[in-house]
């Protein structure tokens, strides 16, 4: 059934983003006088197909739900009577034909900025308060001397005040060169500098190992108890069938008692494809439920799930959360600072990445998007709406990179017949388009390695 849930969420999920990629394409296209020949969404045989327009654009959805593309008029590839010459793509100016290559990347970045806006105004935005545990022995975090209880509030002179900021903010530190300043409060309210240093590249490495994460620098939040209350039950999962629905308190596990959430998430785990007895509570009164746990592999390990989830806001300890609302136009600069900071990750990471500091372990391909696609749309719509955001920025600025096959290697050679002022020689053209299929296919058997893995150690 998991299995059915990432297929289903990633066919869902590529659907989606390629039909905003390519509407970016067709929309500005069409306004600026291009004429299109056929907007596709997927490869391969059409399942359905209409025409529409005075162009008779034909508009396909086909049977491999893997992409997408818009047919532009174009001489380069077959006869074009001459009354529509000047609607071909090679006859447009260089202008127009750029700015229809940057539509479809721009096309997702609003898409993902619209949808965090839509996020929070409707549900506001709630952090952690990023409160440190102990540090692990020898290591950064322990050699800078950093103590159970405190509270990070700015790395490297940016403050932060949530621990999502804090893990984006101490990645980019990490992938640079020098050491990592954090400032940090302690329960009394004294503040500190304190330097983390790396013994070696391998050390500072391991930072962007998404296998290790923080783990690498010692550093380790706080464990807030979560009660062992379920937020959601995906349809049809193992908890759902065998009865257990949203708001259950979840009591014990084969006589086990379950004091918190990480204890539920804990003893399923070491549960897969047995049969386990949850007592629970519900309005008061108290009862048992035999539930078919599923085995997944997780890390080359086969692990336990009941495909649940905790409650959305869980009641943590006084001052721990921060909660803000947001009206429309707050949301939207919201949306637009977040957009932005997450794409200027992206790129860091991705020069990083070329200059060896940064694990390539990073990348990820389908198996590992399947997989969070049906991880996100299981925990409910915010989850995998937040999801689809995140997958349309790395969508956009992924089809920025120079890259010939990609928009942004187009753009590229578009500028530079511009300057040019003549067309690049076929010669030149196909080279480049050889080039970018060697890189997307090294890329991709690079990002499906990762995959593999990271399913199988």
């Amino acid at each position: 059934m998991q299995s059915l849930w990432s297929l289903g969420g990633f066919v869902v999920a590529v659907c989606i983003l390629v039909t905003v990629h390519e509407f970016g394409h067709f929309w500005v296209a069409r306004k600026l006088g291009f004429k299109v020949l056929r907007f596709s969404v997927g490869f391969g045989r059409a399942l359905w197909m209409r025409h529409g327009g005075a162009d008779r654009t034909e508009y396909v959805l086909a049977a491999v739900p893997l992409g997408g593309y818009v047919k532009l008029l174009d001489e380069r590839e077959g006869p074009v009577a001459p009354a529509e010459l000047e609607r071909s793509f090679t006859r447009r100016p260089h202008w127009q034909r750029v700015a229809v290559l940057l539509a479809g990347p721009a096309a997702n970045f609003i898409f993902a900025i619209l949808v965090l806006a839509g996020m929070l105004v409707v549900s506001g935005s709630t952090e952690l308060r990023p409160v440190l545990g102990a540090p692990r022995a020898d290591s950064p975090a322990a050699r800078a001397g950093v103590r159970d209880g405190d509270e990070i509030v700015a790395v490297n002179g940016r403050a932060v005040d949530s621990q999502r900021a804090v893990w984006m903010r101490l990645l980019d530190g990490a992938s640079g060169q020098g050491p990592i300043l954090v400032e940090v409060r302690d329960a009394q309210g004294a503040q500190r500098l304190v330097r983390l240093d790396f013994a070696s590249m391998a050390e500072r490495r391991a930072v962007s190992d998404p296998a290790a994460g923080l783990g690498a620098l010692g550093l380790q939040f706080a464990e807030l108890p979560i009660p062992a209350v379920l937020g959601s039950v995906s349809a049809d999962g193992p908890a759902a069938r065998a009865g257990l629905r949203p708001g259950d308190a979840i009591l014990s596990i084969n006589g086990e008692p379950v004091p918190d959430f990480l204890a539920l998430v804990t003893l399923v785990r070491t549960h897969p494809d047995q049969t386990i007895v949850i007592q629970y509570r519900r309005d008061g009164r108290e009862a048992t439920a035999r539930v078919a746990v599923a085995g997944v592999v997780q890390g080359g390990v086969r692990i336990g799930r009941i495909q649940v989830s905790q409650p959305l806001v869980p009641h943590f300890p006084p001052g721990m959360v921060r909660h803000v609302s947001f009206g429309p136009l707050a949301a939207l600069g919201a949306a637009c600072r977040e957009a932005w900071s997450m794409t200027v990750l992206q790129a860091r990471m991705v020069v990083h990445m070329l200059s060896g500091s940064v694990s390539v372990k990073n990348l990820s391909g389908p198996l590992s998007i399947a997989q969070l696609a049906g991880d996100s749309a299981a925990a409910g719509i915010s989850a995998f709406l937040s999801f689809l955001a995140l997958i349309s920025l790395a969508l956009g600025f992924m089809n920025l990179l120079p890259i010939p096959i990609l928009d942004g290697g187009q753009v590229v050679m578009q500028v530079v017949e511009w300057f040019k002022g003549a067309p690049l020689s076929e010669r030149v053209q196909a080279a480049g388009q050889q080039l970018g299929i060697a890189l997307v296919v090294l890329l991709l058997g690079l990002a499906l390695y990762n995959d593999i893995a990271r399913q199988f150690g």
